[in-house]
């Protein structure tokens, strides 16, 4: 059997994804499972074990009647009997019935009427659960498996020695994510925790725990974010892992990991790591499971920079 996954959305959307593809893969094990997804989430996959190929497409841009053409030429050609189709789009939903796709399953909603099967989408669920009621015309019935990534070795072996470069393989360390995704970065500067805030709750951790370094993600996006913050916490270190494999074994490395809302704040979750999300409107229970591992910190006015530094730091010492 050979299935596509249509998934647009960010390398968190994709992670979020994951359980409904490991499952898929768990039931079918002989299948064959590809995502179509946008360029810049195509490294999500590095940490999936489940996806046999990654094709791109560019589902935001303003594709011409041409491009959307040579995707579905794209899909026919490599004959799939089933097609997951992520978002609620009718252009989606008209491109998957031209590709005769015998079975086409979706969410209820725009589109729906060029698919076989759909399913009702409950805006309200967390986004794993809701992705997985996908599965349920395909049979599986089964309940939510937890995130899980599968990290390459070489990439563990990275994490290994940059540890050991920032002299934290034996102490443990804090892990900070303080930036935003590229793709969320200029349409939701709101999700930014600022330079100012993070100063405090970085000194608190240098004077109740001063042998836990704490440790700062830098990504291809945060140079000045991490500037600022080194300018102010000079003690911090930092890391500047550039594929998801690398992030992933350093997240899940860390005693603790405080995250805004991003990609990062997903793996710490497939990590299982302990793990403190930062949030403005978003609401907790769409983005992160029900566990004592995983606690949220909403903003009470939508703007992650208004959650202050001392609510934060009375959620990682329990006070």
């Amino acid at each position: 059997m050979r299935v596509v996954a249509l998934v647009p959305g960010g390398i968190g959307d994709q992670i979020l994804f994951f359980p409904t593809l490991d499952d898929l893969k768990r039931y079918y094990p002989n299948a064959k499972i590809d995502v179509v997804t946008e360029p810049q989430s195509k490294a999500a996959y590095r940490v999936s074990k489940s996806v046999h190929e990654v094709l791109t497409f560019d589902y935001k841009d303003r594709n011409s009647l041409a491009d959307w053409g040579n995707l579905v030429g794209t899909i026919r050609d490599r004959e799939y009997d089933v097609a997951i189709a992520f978002g609620q789009s009718w252009l989606v939903g008209l491109m998957l019935w031209l590709t005769g796709i015998p079975m086409r399953v979706g969410f209820k909603g725009k589109g729906a009427a060029f698919l076989t099967h759909t399913v009702p989408f409950n805006p309200s669920q967390y986004v794993a659960a809701a992705y997985h009621e996908l599965l349920k015309p395909l049979g599986l019935t089964t309940p939510l498996p937890e995130l899980a990534v599968n990290v390459p070795k070489p990439d563990i072996e990275w994490s290994q020695i940059e540890q050991k470069r920032l002299g934290v393989n034996e102490t443990g360390y804090v892990l900070i994510y303080g930036g935003v995704d590229s793709a969320l970065r200029a349409k939701d500067a709101d999700k930014i925790y600022p330079v100012a805030n993070w100063q405090p709750i970085i000194q608190e951790f240098h004077l109740k725990q001063p042998d836990m370094p704490v440790v700062v993600i830098q990504g291809a996006d945060d140079e000045t974010f991490v500037r600022s913050l080194r300018a102010s916490c000079p003690e911090i270190k930092v890391t500047s892992p550039d594929n998801a494999g690398k992030l992933t074994a350093m997240i899940a490395g860390a005693n603790l990991m405080l995250s805004t809302e991003s990609a990062a704040l997903q793996l710490s979750i497939a990590a299982q790591t302990y793990t403190i999300a930062l949030l403005g409107s978003s609401d907790p229970g769409k983005l992160l499971p029900k566990s004592e591992k995983f606690l949220a910190i909403k903003s009470p006015t939508g703007k992650v920079a208004d959650i202050s530094p001392k609510t934060v730091s009375e959620k990682i010492w329990g006070g």
